[in-house]
């Protein structure tokens, strides 16, 4: 049993008064979010580069004080300095080259504010700072206890979820003693050193026609009737469609690798230079390669298991898995290939996921683990600060 973090999201309903209450704390954390990165920008031009959460945080109080913004003082005032948190902390990823430039919020986007504190949830109902009444809570039955903070969001369809960070105690999935390599692609969308394909099902060219049929509707409405926000509604509920059946097939195939192995093996991919392809742009963002190893990251935190990324620069299609002689060239096209040194009939796909196994286990055991034999397979033992291997034995793969 382990402390962990978990969010515990559920749809959340509203009345009519409450709605206008959430729109303006959605309205005043997009202002503030937007006037500081505005002046970090201004400041950073004249050569101030020592401004930070906390000197803009003094400049909200008395940016409060001003008649101009005097609105501000109907919100939650601890929402606003979250506001600020989530710029410095944009800066900071920014400087650390992890993510791009900050950029403007817009209402148009999904909008979303952050309570952090004073939250309780009683009798599926939420209470929080400068609401008279609770917000009802559309929610399951299950216990939400050590809530940390929530995020009340609002969707372009139009419906409000809020989500909770807890602090719960977890039970890790049993270990399997089992090990694996996934390649990931864009016929399939896993495929194992075990020979298991899990299917990519192209939610965004399942949904085109309908899609591109409600946009082309959208196009010929007058900007600013109720009929053009009626079809907007159309054209975004399609999309969060498609978002969520994909959410959805990533957590299942994630789950289900954690469940059955206790190591993973993958491809450090260079997702953003691969977006660059005008061919396979479209395809390589619809399966969502980044946000299913993510999904991995956090589950093998969670459960105690690893995630080994191997170079991006590993010829895993091009190595035979039997011999280990590289083919100098093997065009994407070509999807079986046959080894000129052993003779060795490959699948390309079966044979890379293949290959990242057997290289991600070389580069813990040669690294940052030590393997002993184990009943069908290996344990793993942290070597910490020890440099190299003292015993190593054969294992049974």
């Amino acid at each position: 049993m382990k402390v962990i973090k978990k969010a515990y999201k559920f749809e959340l309903l509203p009345d009519v008064e409450q709605k206008t209450l959430l729109d303006k704390h959605f309205g005043c954390n997009r202002v503030v979010f937007n006037f500081f990165l505005n002046q970090r920008k201004e400041e950073y031009l004249k050569g101030n580069k020592g401004i930070n959460y906390y000197t803009q945080a003094k400049d909200l109080t008395e940016l409060k004080k001003n008649e101009n913004y005097i609105w501000l003082k109907e919100v939650n005032s601890q929402s606003l300095q979250h506001s600020l948190r989530h710029l410095d902390t944009a800066y900071i990823n920014f400087f650390k080259k992890t993510a791009k430039f900050p950029r403007f919020k817009s209402r148009k986007d999904k909008n979303s504010f952050t309570v952090p504190q004073f939250v309780e949830l009683k009798d599926n109902y939420v209470q929080i700072p400068k609401f008279k009444t609770g917000i009802k809570v559309n929610m399951k039955k299950i216990t939400i206890t050590n809530i940390q903070h929530c995020t009340i969001s609002k969707t372009p369809v139009g419906k409000y979820y809020i989500s909770f960070l807890c602090e719960v105690e977890y039970n890790p999935i049993q270990k399997t003693n089992k090990s694996v390599g996934i390649d990931l692609g864009l016929k399939d969308f896993v495929i194992t050193s075990d020979e298991i394909k899990f299917e990519n099902h192209k939610y965004t060219i399942k949904y085109q026609k309908k899609l591109k049929r409600e946009q082309q509707h959208l196009s010929r409405k007058v900007k600013g009737s109720s009929n053009r926000n009626k079809e907007r509604l159309k054209v975004a509920k399609i999309h969060e469609k498609i978002t969520n059946s994909r959410n959805d097939m990533l957590h299942k195939v994630s789950t289900n690798l954690i469940r059955n192995y206790d190591i993973i093996c993958c491809e450090d991919l260079n997702i953003l230079g691969m977006l660059q392809n005008d061919k396979l742009s479209k395809a390589i963002s619809d399966v969502s390669w980044g946000k299913f190893l993510t999904y991995l990251q956090y589950k093998c935190d969670w459960n105690d298991k690893q995630l080994v990324k191997i170079s991006r620069w590993f010829p895993s299609s091009k190595t035979c898995s039997d011999c280990g002689y590289i083919l100098q060239d093997l065009p994407l096209s070509v999807r079986e290939w046959i080894c000129p040194n052993c003779g060795k009939i490959h699948d390309r796909d079966f044979n890379a996921a293949k290959n990242i196994k057997t290289e991600g286990l070389n580069l813990l055991s040669s690294g940052t683990g030590e393997y002993t034999y184990g009943d069908g397979g290996y344990e793993v033992c942290e070597v910490g600060k020890k440099k190299g291997i003292s015993s190593l034995k054969p294992l049974n793969l």
